[in-house]
């Protein structure tokens, strides 16, 4: 299964999210991640879009999306010609003892710790996904007491050329 990540530039009008997320509901699609915010222009919003699929699938979803009347271009967030990051927040449940090794792990990751408290630390990290899961995955000796990701946000590398 392949995955991809799409920049949909929207109008930026009620309705949009519910429109562009009932079409993959109606069609049996699942979206991995979905993160929406206004641009520089307040017109226009952009989605970042992650799904997994086979090849004709993905272009079964480019396609479908592009006939939506609100969606004014789409790009496919390709690896090397694109930035995309992802914001975590994670608390850890953390004895004195253990809230130093956590301390240390999150320098190594360039992880900002925003809240420490009696027994917990909370971490902030951004960044790619690999990076993201490392970190998670380093974690597997303390326990998660809570967690929320941003989802993927990205935007391609110098002059922005959108598909039709």
């Amino acid at each position: 299964m392949k995955k991809m990540v799409l920049s949909l530039l929207v109008d930026n009008t009620s309705g949009v999210l519910s429109r562009v997320s009932g079409m993959f509901s109606r069609r049996g699609y699942n979206i991995d991640s979905l993160t929406v915010g206004v641009t520089e222009n307040p017109q226009y919003s952009r989605m970042t879009v992650a799904v997994s699929g086979d090849d004709r699938i993905l272009s079964q979803i480019k396609k479908q999306l592009l006939k939506l009347e609100d969606v004014i271009s789409i790009t496919e967030l390709k690896d090397g010609e694109s930035v995309c990051r992802e914001l975590v927040l994670v608390k850890i449940k953390a004895s004195t003892d253990e809230r130093q090794q956590i301390i240390s792990l999150a320098d190594v990751f360039r992880a900002k710790v925003v809240d420490v408290s009696k027994d917990s630390v909370m971490c902030e990290i951004t960044g790619n996904v690999s990076k993201i899961e490392a970190f998670i995955s380093l974690l597997d000796g303390f326990t998660i007491e809570e967690m929320v990701r941003t989802g993927l946000t990205g935007l391609t590398r110098g002059h922005i050329k959108y598909e039709d």
